[in-house]
C-alpha cells in the first residue's frame, strides 16, 4: 500500500512539473525578459508577476504548513556579502544565456536545442565552484520563517482571492482546455499564477525537488532522492516542449557552437552564482521569497540589478560601436 501510495503521488507530482513547464513556456517567463521590459519598454508587468507568485506561495506554505502537509520545511540563510556577490553572478550569467533558469525551459520548449546546454552548464559551474571560490558554508537561520507565524487565517484569505481571481478569469475569457492549449502567449499573471500553484503542490507532495537543486547536490556528490528529481525535471520539459508544439511554436533552430558556448557559459555563472547565495532564481522566488526571507530578496533584486546593469553596458558599447556584434 504504501508502495501505491508513493506512486500515485509521484504519479501525481509528475503531472505538476509537466504543467509548470507548460506554463513557463506559454507566459516565456523569464526574470531577463522581466528586467528587459522595465528597461525598453517601461512596464514591471513581468516583473510583478513574479512577485505576485511568491505571495500566493507563501500563502499556500502558511496554509500546507498548519495542515502538516510539508515533506520537509525549507531553511533559511543569512544575508551576507557573499549573497550579494553570488547574486551578481546569477544575474550575469542569465544575461549571457539571455535567459534565467525559467526562461531556458521556455526557449526550450520553442526548440532552441541549444538551451539543453544551460542546466549542464550549470552543472559544471556547481562542480567547479569550491575549486575557484573555496568551499562555500553558509549560514543557516535558526529561527523558522515568519510566515509560519502568521495567523492561518491570512493564508485561507489570500487562498480564497487566488481562487477568485483564477474563477473571474475563466469567466471573463470563457476559457476553455481548447484555448488554454492553443492559445500562443499567456500572460505574464496567469503563466505565473499556474507556475506558483504548480511548484507548490510539488512541495507538498515529494518536497524540494527543483532541478537547480538537485543538479548543485549532484556536482556535491548527494545522491539523495536524485533520480526521481532528475525524473521530475525531465517532465518539466516534456511539459515546456507540449507547451511550444501545442502553441505552433516549436520551431526547431540549428544549434551552433557559439550559441552552446554562450548557454555552457551563462549556465555555469549561474552555478556559481547559486552556490554562493544560496539558491538559483527558482528557489529564491518560490521558496526563499514567498517565505520573507531578507537574503531571498535582496538577492532577487541585486541579480535584477546585475542584469539591468550588463543590459545598459551593452547599449552603451552599441551605441558607440554600431558595427559590434551585440
Amino acid at each position: 500500500m504504501d508502495i501505491m501510495i508513493r506512486g500515485l503521488a509521484f504519479a501525481a507530482a509528475a503531472c505538476c512539473a509537466a504543467l509548470m513547464g507548460f506554463a513557463i513556456q506559454r507566459g516565456a517567463t523569464c526574470t531577463v525578459a522581466a528586467v528587459d521590459q522595465v528597461l525598453t519598454q517601461r512596464k514591471f508587468k513581468r516583473l510583478v508577476a513574479l512577485v505576485e507568485a511568491s505571495l500566493w506561495v507563501s500563502a499556500g506554505l502558511l496554509v500546507a504548513h498548519r495542515l502538516g502537509w510539508l515533506v520537509q520545511v525549507p531553511m533559511g540563510y543569512a544575508l551576507t556579502a557573499q549573497t550579494l556577490s553570488g547574486a551578481a553572478l546569477l544575474g550575469l550569467g542569465a544575461f549571457i544565456n539571455r535567459a534565467c533558469v525559467f526562461g531556458a525551459i521556455a526557449r526550450f520548449g520553442s526548440g532552441e536545442w541549444a538551451y539543453a546546454a544551460t542546466p549542464a552548464g550549470f552543472y559544471v559551474g556547481c562542480l567547479t565552484a569550491e575549486p575557484l571560490f573555496g568551499a562555500s558554508h553558509p549560514t543557516r537561520l535558526v529561527a523558522g520563517s515568519i510566515v509560519f507565524s502568521t495567523p492561518v487565517v491570512v493564508g485561507w484569505l489570500v487562498v480564497a482571492a487566488l481562487a477568485c481571481r483564477m474563477g473571474t478569469a475563466v469567466f471573463r475569457q470563457r476559457a476553455s482546455w481548447r484555448t488554454l492549449m492553443t492559445e500562443s502567449l499567456w500572460s505574464p499573471h496567469a503563466a505565473t499564477t499556474v507556475i506558483g500553484v504548480a511548484f507548490l503542490a510539488l512541495m507538498v507532495l515529494v518536497g524540494p525537488w527543483a532541478y537547480t537543486d538537485a543538479l548543485a547536490e549532484l556536482a556535491r556528490g548527494s545522491t539523495h532522492s536524485l533520480p526521481a528529481r532528475l525524473s521530475l525535471g525531465a517532465f518539466l520539459l516534456m511539459g515546456a516542449a507540449l507547451g511550444g508544439w501545442t502553441a505552433g511554436r516549436w520551431r526547431p533552430a540549428r544549434v551552433d557552437a557559439a550559441a552552446l558556448l554562450r548557454c555552457l557559459g551563462g549556465g555555469a555563472l549561474m552555478g556559481w552564482g547559486s552556490l554562493l547565495i544560496p539558491g538559483s532564481n527558482d528557489g529564491l522566488i518560490l521558496v526563499g521569497m514567498p517565505l520573507l526571507w531578507p537574503y531571498a530578496w535582496v538577492a532577487f533584486l541585486t541579480m535584477c540589478a546585475a542584469i539591468g546593469a550588463a543590459h545598459w553596458l551593452q547599449s552603451r558599447w552599441a551605441a558607440k560601436c554600431p558595427f559590434a556584434s551585440t
